[in-house]
C-alpha cells in the first residue's frame, strides 16, 4: 500500500484534547519497558531530547521512571503543549526536569548542542519529509548518545489498518480512530526506513518491530 501523508501537526483543540484524554497507558508505559530491556547499562544521569513529545505522557513516564535524567521536550503543536504544561503541572517533583520547547525542528530553540539520550515517540509518520528528524537525531547526537525512536509502521493494505483501528480504538472518540487510521497510512515501512538511515549515515541504528503496529529504531550512537 503506498503512503499516504497526514498533515504534520495535530494542531486542533478536538485532536489535541482527545489525544490527551486517551487512554494509551499500556502502549505508552511500554516503551520506557522497552527502553530499559534495550539499554540495561545505560548511564544513571544524562540529559535527553525529546522530539515531537505531544501531550508529554511518554516525556513524564520516562521522566518518573529514570529520576537522574532531565529533560527537554520539543513539538511545534501548540494545543498539544497547552495539554503537556497541564499534565506537568499535576505530576509533583517533575517540574524541575522536564522543560517543554514549542518550535518546529531544525529550528527549534533546542538549548544544547548535544544530548545523552534522544527519544521519539509516534512522531515520525507525522513529517512530510523524515529527514527532519534524522538530521535533527545526527545534529544533537555525540557519541555514546542512545537513540530510542518508537513509531507505527504502515499496515499491507486498508482492510489492515481499519481492523487495527477496531482493535485498538473501539471505545475512543471519533476523532482519534480517525487520526490512528490516517497515522497508520501515512506510517513508513521497515524497508523505507532502512533507507532513511543509510541516506542520514545512521544506518548503525537497528530497527526491531515490536507489536502489530509499532517498531522501534535504537542504538547507541559511535
Amino acid at each position: 500500500m503506498k503512503r499516504i501523508p497526514e498533515p504534520e501537526l495535530m494542531d486542533t483543540e478536538d485532536q489535541a484534547r482527545a489525544y490527551a484524554a486517551a487512554d494509551f497507558s499500556e502502549a505508552h508505559q511500554s516503551y520506557v519497558t522497552l527502553f530499559h530491556q534495550t539499554f540495561p547499562q545505560r548511564r544513571a544521569k544524562a540529559t535527553v531530547l525529546d522530539l515531537g513529545c505531544g501531550p508529554a505522557d511518554v516525556t513524564l513516564r520516562f521522566a518518573a521512571a529514570n529520576p537522574g535524567y532531565t529533560f527537554h521536550a520539543v513539538d511545534g503543536s501548540a494545543a498539544m503543549l497547552r495539554y503537556a504544561r497541564q499534565a506537568l503541572r499535576s505530576r509533583r517533583g517533575l517540574a524541575r526536569r522536564v522543560r517543554l520547547i514549542g518550535g518546529y525542528i531544525p529550528g527549534a530553540p533546542i538549548p544544547r548542542q548535544h544530548y545523552d539520550v534522544i527519544l521519539s515517540n509516534n512522531f515520525l509518520h507525522h513529517l512530510h519529509n523524515p529527514d527532519v528528524l534524522w538530521s535533527s537525531v545526527r545534529s544533537r547526537a555525540k557519541m555514546g548518545t542512545l537513540v530510542f525512536v518508537t513509531d507505527l509502521f504502515r499496515p499491507a493494505n486498508r482492510a489492515r489498518a481499519q481492523a487495527l483501528v477496531r482493535k485498538y480504538s473501539a471505545g475512543e472518540a471519533a476523532v482519534l480512530k480517525r487520526d490512528f487510521y490516517n497515522s497508520l497510512l501515512a506510517a513508513f515501512t521497515r524497508g523505507e526506513i532502512e533507507k532513511q538511515l543509510a541516506g542520514a549515515d545512521l544506518d548503525q541504528l537497528e530497527i526491531r518491530v515490536v507489536s502489530d503496529r509499532h517498531l522501534v529504531i535504537f542504538g547507541a550512537m559511535r
